[in-house]
């Protein structure tokens, strides 16, 4: 992999220099070779500099093993190699370095052209990208925060946008897929449904009051207690005692098997802590988890390699074909009951900050020890989307909760994600608007640099707009030069959908497109 999503010294070329292989001068073909030992440090169009550095060293080298003289090179560093602008391309390398372990893995041949179709959707990576960096930008250094990481995915598990940190330029470490955090009350939906699967109903009634097993006791975030509640109550105010009290009712271990049933990939240890998330996971981890209840218990296999041809055009993957099959792991109307209970905080609760307009949405917060991390996770019946913030350093924060940027970060997504598409309810919880205004036509330029959004017609504005409609096709031209009378639309519901990528990414021979 050499940087900007392209693969192999030909896709390189182009990309960097506009020209293929065949044409690049001792300086190009410097600047290529020193991509091998760090695309993310040395790629032309994130570090200028610190490419020709790199460029400059292998020059050196080659010089040194004999291969050139100086004479030889004396032009290359008088005339340093520059790339094409590529101001306007953003490349979701942190989904590139994920998508190609998965390429391997899928691939594992001689053939080394290969052309992929991934599930990445460029539009939401670049909406999640400026989510994440608006939010460290305006609020980091209030919070003292300095990272963030996000994956967006559908109900099934196809990733349409990852951000594994602030800036790939500087750092590589896919804070999404790879970095442990310890999840604080964004696990407790594991919890609650391991609650629902043993004989409680999201109105049954549990007491808060202090509790404690040997000589740990934990607290409420408001360090107060309510005495009786309702799960739904307990939830969305994410009470810390309920969900102990639960796991001390069924087990622990029962809650590690839920998790792990539900897409949990990273092994979850077993403590007393555990259901308040003291073991940790990834950010991949819990958006895959709350895939599970957005695709109405069925499990998510997150994936984002969707296709995969050989160098003769043949077709060697195929995930509708070759991927896990659809399986069952979560009764339906256990599902329903939690993901009202979901709704729930997001519209009364700890997720207030996450709400859509117009859009039913279920989701947690999570804040953990220390303030050192700050989550939300969240669905609608579309996308499922998860955020984190914390310090690389496992430092404190100034008092970071998951309501706060985190939630904040997933309105501002989601608010894009959700712009002129047709709208899926969330299992259990419905109310979705019968009728969308297509996305060019749901609002006027939107203030400031806010995303625009699509406004959901009432049923009186619906009827008056499709009477309009039938009366223009039904009357006759106005004269002979007249514009043509318009196409019959089947109706005023956007066509979008949010189970396809707006527009697929290819790797073709082995090149981003």
């Amino acid at each position: 992999y050499l940087g900007g999503g392209t693969f192999g010294v030909a896709a390189a070329s182009e990309f960097y220099f506009g020209k293929s292989i065949k044409e690049v001068t001792i300086a190009e073909a410097a600047m290529l070779a020193g991509l091998f030992k760090a695309p993310g440090n040395y790629a032309p169009h994130i570090d200028l500099p610190a490419a020709r550095a790199r460029a400059n060293e292998v020059l050196d080298n080659l010089v040194e093993a004999g291969f050139m003289t100086e004479g030889q090179v004396y032009a290359a560093r008088r005339n340093p190699a520059s790339a094409v602008d590529r101001t306007e391309v953003s490349s979701p390398d942190f989904f590139l370095d994920w998508a190609f372990d998965e390429v391997k893995r899928l691939a594992n041949g001689k053939d080394f052209v290969l052309e992929v179709k991934t599930s990445i959707d460029t539009s939401l990576q670049k909406a999640a990208e400026d989510a994440v960096e608006a939010s460290l930008r305006q609020s980091g250094a209030q919070y003292h925060v300095k990272q963030a990481a996000l994956v967006s995915m559908d109900p099934d598990g196809a990733v349409r946008a990852m951000v594994g940190g602030r800036d790939y330029g500087q750092s590589q470490f896919n804070r999404a897929t790879n970095a442990l955090r310890q999840p604080g009350s964004s696990f407790k939906p594991y919890v609650y449904m391991t609650a629902l699967m043993n004989g409680f109903t999201e109105d049954s009634v549990i007491v808060d009051a202090p509790i404690c097993i040997g000589n740990w006791c934990p607290s409420n975030y408001s360090h107060s207690f309510s005495g009786r509640m309702t799960l739904t109550t307990a939830l969305t105010r994410s009470i810390n005692t309920v969900p102990v009290r639960l796991s001390q009712s069924f087990g622990r271990d029962k809650i590690a098997e839920t998790a792990e049933r539900m897409g949990v990939a990273t092994p979850i240890k077993v403590t007393r802590s555990m259901p308040l998330g003291a073991s940790e996971v990834t950010v991949l981890d819990q958006a895959t988890g709350y895939a599970t209840l957005a695709s109405g218990g069925y499990k998510a296999h997150p994936h984002g390699v969707l296709e995969i041809r050989n160098s003769e055009g043949k077709v060697i993957y195929s995930y509708k074909k070759d991927g896990p099959k659809t399986e069952q792991v979560l009764p339906a109307p256990k599902v329903a009951e939690l993901n009202r209970m979901l709704n729930s905080v997001v519209n009364n609760g700890t997720g207030r900050r996450a709400q859509l307009e117009g859009i039913p949405a279920s989701g947690k917060t999570g804040t953990t020890n220390a303030y050192r991390d700050a989550w939300f996770i969240g669905f609608t019946g579309n996308y499922v989307t998860a955020v984190w913030f914390g310090n690389d350093d496992y430092a404190s924060t100034a008092r970071l909760t998951g309501g706060n940027l985190p939630a904040k970060t997933w309105q501002q997504y989601m608010s894009y994600a959700h712009t002129g598409i047709e709208l899926k309810p969330i299992p259990g919880v419905g109310g979705i608007p019968e009728y969308t205004i297509p996305g060019p036509l749901a609002s006027t330029q939107p203030a400031g640099n806010e995303p625009a959004r699509p406004q959901t017609l009432t049923d009186h504005s619906k009827e008056v707009l499709l009477d309009i409609h039938r009366r223009l096709l039904a009357a006759p031209p106005i004269g002979p030069d007249a514009a043509r009378r318009p196409e019959r639309v089947s109706s005023v519901t956007s066509e979008g959908s949010a189970t396809q990528p707006r527009r697929q990414v290819r790797f073709s021979a082995g090149r981003w497109e």
